[in-house]
């Protein structure tokens, strides 16, 4: 700006060269001439200094991360307040710059599989590289899934407030939803079962068998649970040699794409639902799974095998690191 207006530039074109304004470009002009280089410094603000310094913040940051009040869990504001002789309004302004939530907290669950590495390698490499002439599925069951039906009518939602249900409901039965999910177009094979024995898993698996051409391979990809690993089920999958099964790890179900689906199904079609029989509540399962199919959408994997085993490493020594 000095440069531009010294070389007999106006205030106007200094001030659309460098993008600032021309009342910006007339006050530095001013102080050049008066100060000139030492006018170029940023000049002190006026206004009252700080009343924590550094070490106080990093006090009151490294009580919240490290300590824990005498008769509750976690930390809240008020009581970190209390606790430090800080402001309310100040604790909040440094726990939210610094990104601290001590109210918050995340559920987690660590595999205890001796085949974790080997498992976790085998699924990843079915969603990244999945083979050929093949079809991958994602295969489980949303169990117990209730047909509830609200007490009152449900208010609808308007200009200026949300819909309303009420909390207490009637139940009238349960069902279970056996899906599975192909990784490719993302498309699902389901059915509605009273049960989820060994038995509904059979005649799931015949319904993949005859629904899936002759000329593919099936890979599933199914979970730990007793029922997928019964005597008959393993006798069934044994005479049909075009079947393959990957077990997850234990603790794992987020390997799964499947759960994903299900948890689509559960907040779009059932969660705010209200069903007066299984019978209602199997048909609006089935709305949603045909609305589904006619346009579906695959679910995108992109972590590899090596980026999950080194984000379980980097927790476990989080997890070493605060055990005493």
């Amino acid at each position: 700006m000095i440069l531009l207006t010294e070389d007999g530039v106006s205030v106007r074109e200094t001030a659309r060269r460098v993008k600032v304004s021309a009342p910006a470009v007339s006050n530095w002009r001013k102080r050049f001439r008066e100060q000139r280089l030492a006018g170029l410094h940023d000049a002190l603000k006026s206004g009252r200094p700080r009343t924590h310094d550094e070490e106080r913040i990093a006090q009151l940051l490294n009580r919240a991360l490290v300590r824990r009040p005498k008769a509750a869990t976690h930390w809240s504001v008020r009581t970190l307040a209390e606790d430090t002789g800080i402001s309310k309004s100040t604790v909040q302004r440094y726990l939210s710059l610094f990104g601290v939530q001590p109210h918050r907290a995340r559920s987690f669950k660590l595999s205890n599989d001796p085949f974790f590495i080997e498992k976790v390698r085998e699924v990843v490499g079915l969603y990244l590289n999945p083979p050929d002439n093949a079809l991958v599925l994602c295969v489980d069951e949303k169990s117990q899934v209730q047909a509830l039906e609200r007490t009152q009518p449900v208010l609808p939602m308007g200009l200026g407030y949300v819909e309303g249900i009420t909390h207490d409901y009637v139940r009238h039965g349960t069902t279970t939803l056996f899906a599975a999910l192909n990784i490719a177009n993302g498309q699902v094979f389901t059915q509605c079962k009273p049960r989820h024995r060994h038995q509904e898993f059979l005649s799931f698996l015949r319904h993949i068998d005859a629904s899936v051409p002759k000329s593919l391979d099936v890979h599933l990809i199914v979970d730990n649970y007793g029922t997928h690993k019964h005597a008959r089920v393993r006798a069934w999958l044994a005479r049909r040699p075009r079947f393959h099964v990957h077990y997850t790890p234990t603790y794992s179900s987020w390997l799964n794409q499947v759960e994903r689906w299900f948890g689509l199904i559960t907040q779009r079609a059932i969660r705010r639902g209200s069903f007066s029989s299984v019978t209602d509540l199997r048909r609006q399962i089935e709305r949603f799974v045909v609305e589904w199919n006619q346009h579906p959408k695959p679910f995108v994997w992109t972590a590899t095998a090596q980026s999950i085993l080194a984000k379980l490493e980097r927790l476990g020594k989080v997890i070493c690191g605060t055990q005493h």
